[in-house]
């Protein structure tokens, strides 16, 4: 090892290695790893209905809970990509203004429509979790987390209308 590469390093680097990881960065790619067992699952449940006759109502469970986890975290995660089907893409390069503009309007729509839902939702929720709600067929017990998926959606969706106002605040600073 040479003395250069020892005493010689990047503070910028160092930094931006041991930065500590956003709630998106952890999240959405956790997010996307459910796809690969979601699909599995699906596949699967042809198979153990028609030939082995068992099994394939649980299995069917457990995609349920891991399809409303996904959709909960990909919803909020195609909205940061800009990655939702629209007629309209917009204009490639917004000035700060508009973009401030269109996160505040983002934010005026979503916020009381997720703030009215979260509270909507919250006591059939805390009614399910403490409950442990089960799947009505067959009546194992985690209906309670795609109920639980709901709140998430709401709440990450809510976040990152904030998210995108803050942001587009500082870039207007």
């Amino acid at each position: 090892m040479s003395p250069d590469t020892d005493t010689d390093h990047d503070d910028t680097s160092l930094a931006s290695q041991h930065r500590p990881q956003t709630l998106s960065q952890v999240l959405y790619p956790s997010a996307a790893a459910l796809v690969v067992p979601l699909t599995l699952l699906l596949f699967l449940q042809w198979p153990l209905r028609e030939w082995v006759q068992a099994w394939s109502r649980q299995v069917n469970d457990v995609a349920q809970i891991l399809f409303a986890l996904y959709v909960a975290v990909a919803i909020t995660a195609a909205s940061r990509a800009s990655a939702h089907l629209a007629a309209l893409r917009p204009a490639p390069v917004p000035s700060r203004r508009r973009t401030l503009s269109r996160a505040a309007l983002m934010l005026v729509c979503v916020g009381p429509w997720t703030l009215f839902m979260l509270w909507a939702a919250a006591a059939p929720i805390v009614q399910s979790v403490a409950g442990l709600e089960r799947f009505s067929e067959t009546l194992v017990p985690g209906y309670f987390v795609i109920k639980l998926a709901l709140a998430l959606l709401l709440a990450l969706v809510l976040l990152d209308a904030l998210a995108a106002v803050l942001k587009a605040r500082r870039a207007a600073s």
